[in-house]
């Protein structure tokens, strides 16, 4: 493993971490450890591209990670936040469902999690690590309203990336490439 892929396995190993600060009440902490997390997930493709070490098994590392990260947060959210949880479950529900549907189909379609790491779910993920930090600092609601809005858009190009690719493929940076990529 080289050192993109350690900070992806430092998210991955974080995600328990979250999970267990937030049932134990610890929000500052918990707050501190998702700071860490969202900053080793800016960091592993950064630092993967810049040594060249950009790999398959670093897409699906990094796919893991986000994946336990983001599943953490709702539950993270109902025990340290239950307030914004029933003032916001629209827009959380809506959050959820739109993280969890490209997942389904992708697994459905490909028997797999799809890995493309596109550039509006990049723009998404770091405005929505934002949000996340803003929501478990006790912030206002108004950045992860906009941020599931964006992020709503996002997942519906991957969905549309993975109804339009034939066989699986990580790093498709757009709907765009991947019809460029396709057989017409």
């Amino acid at each position: 493993m080289n050192a993109a892929d350690w900070l992806s396995a430092l998210r991955l190993w974080l995600a328990p971490v979250l999970v267990g600060l937030a049932w134990t009440g610890c929000g500052e902490a918990f707050v501190a450890c998702l700071a860490v997390s969202l900053a080793s997930d800016v960091a592993d493709g950064q630092v993967a591209r810049r040594l060249g070490r950009a790999s398959l098994r670093g897409a699906v590392l990094d796919s893991r990670a986000d994946l336990a990260t983001w599943a953490a947060l709702p539950l993270a959210a109902w025990w340290l936040r239950p307030d914004f949880v029933r003032a916001e479950n629209g827009w959380l529900a809506l959050a959820v469902a739109t993280y969890a549907l490209p997942v389904a189909i992708g697994y459905l379609k490909f028997g797999r999690l799809t890995s493309y790491h596109t550039r509006l779910a990049r723009v998404s993920a770091y405005a929505g690590g934002v949000s996340a930090l803003v929501v478990f600092a006790g912030g206002p609601a108004l950045p992860f309203r906009m941020t599931t809005a964006l992020f709503a858009v996002a997942e519906l190009e991957e969905i549309a990336i993975t109804a339009v690719l034939p066989e699986w493929r990580a790093n498709v940076r757009s709907l765009h490439d991947a019809l460029g990529s396709t057989p017409r």
